[in-house]
């Protein structure tokens, strides 16, 4: 149970387990380098978040281990595999990728929209099966969107959106789920409310999660791996207990915190230090 766990500590499921694998990755655009010599282990059946400033190279690595960037150095491995040079349907039955932002067609409804996840599964000999119909209803329950079914997905509010296309991914039937900025936008109990979700996903379901933030004391409060990223590359890492201290929000945000224990989750928690004119004190 969450409960008995050691706050700090990765899920017993997850340790010593590596589904996906990044192996000194280098990745950007063109001719400019924006991750240089990333290696991390991603724990199977725990929630992995990555944080670091704007530009950083979190949002450009989440898209190398999607294979939606080539790598220009390194190697990505996805079940022992180098993903760069798996079949992209291959890849999309074992991988899914939600990024920053997703937009939906006008008009499209709820469960249309859902039901693109199983994209991966069709095929000229495979069409549209009971277990795709199935695979779509279970979806929907997690996410809790079924009451939004036959809604279009542009009259829901951003919470009601974002947990669509959760489902949507959902829907993929994938052991590893890779999302950018899921939250971003969102009230703080609707991003609460995802982070529980996406949790869940990973404790209880045994999916291997990686999730880009920009919140840190949400972060904090549901990483079991957290991974600080500066200039392309990984500053701290590790359980967020020994990762999310003051000198790692120093070094990679330029930020000085007091960082203090939450009393009723055992948790980290960053507090800016802010001067007596009311500005936050800076590095």
């Amino acid at each position: 149970m969450e409960e008995m766990r050691e706050i700090g500590r990765m899920p017993a499921n997850a340790a010593n387990s590596h589904r996906l694998i990044i192996d000194s990755v280098s990745a950007g655009y063109g001719d400019r380098r924006v991750v240089c010599d990333v290696s991390l282990d991603i724990p199977d059946g725990a929630l992995t978040i990555l944080v670091g400033p704007n530009g950083c190279g979190k949002s450009t690595l989440l898209k190398t281990m999607a294979r939606v960037l080539p790598v220009a150095g390194g190697r990505v491995l996805l079940d022992g595999r180098p993903i760069h040079q798996t079949p992209t349907r291959e890849v999309a039955r074992r991988l899914a990728l939600l990024p920053q932002g997703p937009v939906a067609p006008e008009g499209l409804r709820v469960r249309e929209l859902v039901a693109q996840g199983r994209f991966p599964h069709q095929s000229l000999l495979r069409q549209w099966s009971r277990q795709d119909a199935r695979a779509v209803e279970q979806a929907m329950d997690a996410a809790d969107v079924t009451q939004f079914a036959d809604r279009p997905v542009s009259d829901l509010s951003g919470g009601q959106r974002q947990r669509c296309w959760i489902a949507m991914v959902l829907a993929q039937e994938t052991d590893v789920i890779l999302l950018d900025e899921p939250t971003t936008f969102l009230d703080l109990k609707v991003q609460v409310d995802l982070m529980m979700l996406l949790r869940k996903i990973a404790h209880e379901d045994g999916r291997t999660v990686v999730v880009v933030l920009h919140e840190l004391n949400v972060a904090a409060a549901f990483a079991d791996l957290l991974v600080m990223m500066k200039d392309g590359r990984i500053v701290a890492e590790g359980p967020v207990a020994t990762a999310f201290t003051e000198n790692a929000l120093t070094d990679v945000f330029g930020l000085r915190a007091n960082v203090l224990t939450d009393p009723l989750s055992g948790r980290p928690v960053c507090v800016p230090l802010v001067t007596s004119d009311g500005s936050v004190a800076a590095q």
